[in-house]
């Protein structure tokens, strides 16, 4: 892909830095990540929130044992806030942990909140240990209403969510729509599995994203 697209050894760094090797190895669409990101670099594409977002998430900086709840999760990602806003990637800045959020009397805590300021809005962060489950867009829906008629500014856009899981069920996520309500879920990983394993898999990545290119190519002709 550097070769390809002439990259500079700054924009190298920086695509390495990013760990784009990794994510584009591990993600569920890989040649969605890859247009991604050339579309970014070329400034094909302003900055959205697809763009904006990251999946997987790699957290292997909190140095987690093997068992853990969402208190250690969120307490690690304070610990070592610094990382976590450079994985969350660029414009992200920190306002709040658990966040208060009363309605009806009812007191509901949002574990982290976001600002994001080439996205101008805020991004909401709920912390799941295990699958993505549906009830999660119940919560997270409520939760973004509330910012949007309470902490929004006029100028900015409406709050954005992201649900964290150890585990992602694709189909479920799919019929739920979760675009539609601003809502991104994404996995996060621990650990990296071993360099072969992601060598592997983003050859096989390369390998189908450089035939739909030659697909294109030919039906264009």
């Amino acid at each position: 892909m550097a070769s390809a697209q002439r990259w500079s050894v700054r924009t190298l760094r920086e695509r390495m830095d990013s760990m784009l090797y990794e994510r584009t190895a591990l993600s569920q669409k890989p040649d969605a990540l890859i247009a991604q990101e050339l579309a970014a670099l070329q400034g094909t594409e302003r900055m959205s929130p697809s763009l904006a977002m990251r999946d997987p998430y790699i957290l292997d900086f909190l140095a987690l044992r093997d068992t853990w709840q969402e208190a250690d999760l969120e307490a690690a990602i304070i610990r070592e806030m610094e990382s976590f806003l450079l994985e969350l990637g660029a414009g992200f800045s920190f306002v709040a942990r658990q966040k208060r959020i009363q309605i009806d009397g009812d007191d509901f805590h949002l574990d982290l909140l976001f600002y994001n300021r080439k996205l101008r809005r805020l991004v909401a962060v709920e912390l799941k240990v295990g699958e993505f489950k549906a009830a999660y867009k119940r919560q997270m829906e409520l939760y973004l209403r509330w910012l949007d008629r309470y902490e929004r500014e006029p100028e900015e856009a409406s709050p954005l969510g992201i649900i964290l899981c150890t585990g992602k069920k694709s189909e479920q996520i799919e019929l739920l729509e979760l675009d539609k309500s601003g809502i991104h879920v994404a996995e996060y990983l621990t650990t990296l599995p071993p360099r072969a394993v992601l060598g592997e898999r983003l050859q096989q990545a390369t390998e189908r994203a450089r035939l739909q290119i030659a697909q294109r190519k030919t039906g264009n002709e």
